[in-house]
């Protein structure tokens, strides 16, 4: 294969997250968003050392496996990879790609492990409990859009008003919104030119209690591109988008409504200001029994039910091991532990536990929400874990590590290991750097036991899972 010229080929399969295997002849060629069985037409845009990667061009031929899409922006959104696939078969495409990733690694370990499959998200549809949808247009100069970044692109956006992955309050909330600000002709923050106002409109809704929490993002900049004569000034304007999504007919309650000022140069929701319109700059979702406060940037799985199956099939995990009494004496680091929800599972079965988190704001969360589930067993300490492991002075006898996509920092695992511990629990959501990190491990004398896979993110490329590791006796 050539770069620059265009091929015809069958995907024969996709490797985790979304690397299509196209076959032409003799030679093969890695095309991101693709199904296995269609035939597609690709550019090659990379060539060397025998490796061809490639641009999909158009899918010339469906798969057989393939029942059409429930959502009109499926192919044009970048959210979505496995839409167009019956549940059950998107199910058997991840576990296959966990279950390859994992032998590639544990051929090497001499004992067998026990693979469980993958567990299926409880509601495969409609399942996020957070959105952070763009402003912007979807062609130069076009109409105000408010979504998704479209497929491939940096710049333009798809107003989702059908998107299947959140309820329809959130699309409720995102087509009145966007009309509004529309109407009035407000500019948004172009991301070359760094000129404009609207910038993000995140959107957080509980599973379990209902509470909705919704900010808009702007900058400080002017509302309009030219100033307008009768326009409304910037205070007219955000207390009319307040008042509009107060007003609006939704299954959930409002918890809150809040304006976020970001004059940041990078494409990301953050705040440098912010002020509450209405309600509380927070809501409560609630997961196996305990309450959790959560804010605008708190980190929280973003599958409230999903969730549940991945904290109870770690639960479980650590229930067989601890038995029926726990582990009362007992020892248990949560390293990178969030908002401290695996550690507020654990509380209950052991002397004690310490979570590290290097988010400030996520360990200030997990303390009031350790407080609030009236747990006092629970320490949170702000900081990277390769840097806190060498400042707390106890010794752990269980280990749970659930550490961000990129996997464990190379130089806190030899402190990981040190501790010898007998067991630990490795919750991923990026299998290959958690095969990565598990190389690591079995050279230091551990071995996978168990492993499953969870579907926490239907219809895309993602899926977590959790391995249990026993060190070898000597």
């Amino acid at each position: 294969m050539k770069k620059g010229q265009v091929y015809e080929g069958i995907v024969e399969r996709v490797d985790f997250p979304n690397k299509a295997i196209v076959r032409v002849g003799e030679e093969i060629c890695i095309v991101k968003n693709c199904l296995p069985g269609q035939k597609i037409s690709f550019l090659v845009n990379k060539q060397r050392k025998g490796k061809a990667e490639g641009r999909l061009l158009r899918v010339l031929e469906a798969s057989p496996s393939e029942y059409g899409s429930p959502c009109s922006h499926f192919g044009i959104c970048g959210g979505c990879t496995f839409l167009s696939l019956p549940y059950e078969e998107q199910l058997k495409l991840k576990e296959d790609q966990v279950k390859k990733l994992l032998d590639s690694v544990l051929v090497k370990q001499q004992s067998p492990y026990w693979f469980e499959g993958i567990k299926a998200s409880p509601r495969p549809y409609e399942y996020r409990n957070k959105m952070e949808f763009s402003f912007g247009d979807e062609i130069k100069d076009g109409p105000l859009a408010l979504g998704m970044h479209k497929r491939g692109s940096f710049y333009d956006v798809v107003t989702v008003q059908d998107c299947r992955l959140v309820d329809e309050d959130y699309r409720n909330i995102l087509g009145a919104v966007r009309t509004y600000f529309a109407d009035r002709g407000v500019s948004f923050f172009h991301r070359l030119t760094h000129e404009g106002y609207l910038r993000h409109l995140l959107v957080r809704k509980a599973v379990k209690t209902g509470e909705i929490l919704v900010a808009l993002v702007t900058t400080s900049q002017s509302p309009y591109k030219t100033a307008t004569a009768g326009a409304l000034t910037e205070e007219e304007l955000i207390d009319g988008f307040s008042a509009l999504v107060q007003n609006l007919p939704l299954n959930g309650s409002l918890a809150g409504i809040l304006h976020i000022v970001n004059d940041s140069m990078a494409d990301v929701v953050q705040s440098d200001e912010t002020h509450i319109l209405f309600g509380r700059d927070f809501f409560y979702e609630e997961l196996l029994g305990l309450k959790f406060k959560i804010s605008a940037f708190s980190f929280f799985q973003t599958n409230s039910l999903g969730a549940e199956v991945l904290y109870s099939t770690a639960r479980e995990y650590i229930g067989e091991l601890a038995g029926e009494g726990g582990t009362p004496d007992k020892i248990v680091f949560d390293l990178y532990s969030g908002t401290g929800t695996i550690a507020q599972l654990m509380a209950p079965v052991a002397k004690k536990v310490i979570g590290v988190e290097i988010v400030e704001e996520a360990v200030e969360a997990a303390r009031k929400n350790a407080e609030l589930n009236g747990l006092d067993n629970c320490e949170f300490i702000a900081g990277d874990v390769l840097k806190v492991l060498d400042e707390i002075a106890e010794k752990p006898d269980f280990i749970i590590l659930d550490p961000p996509r990129d996997g464990i920092h190379p130089k806190a695992l030899p402190k990981i290991i040190a501790y010898g511990v007998e067991r630990i629990l490795y919750i991923s959501c990026k299998p290959t750097s958690l095969v990565r990190d598990m190389e690591v491990f079995l050279e230091n004398g551990y071995q996978v036991e168990r492993a499953v896979a969870v579907d926490q993110f239907p219809w895309t490329g993602n899926v977590e899972c959790v391995v249990m590791m026993q060190k070898k006796a000597n």
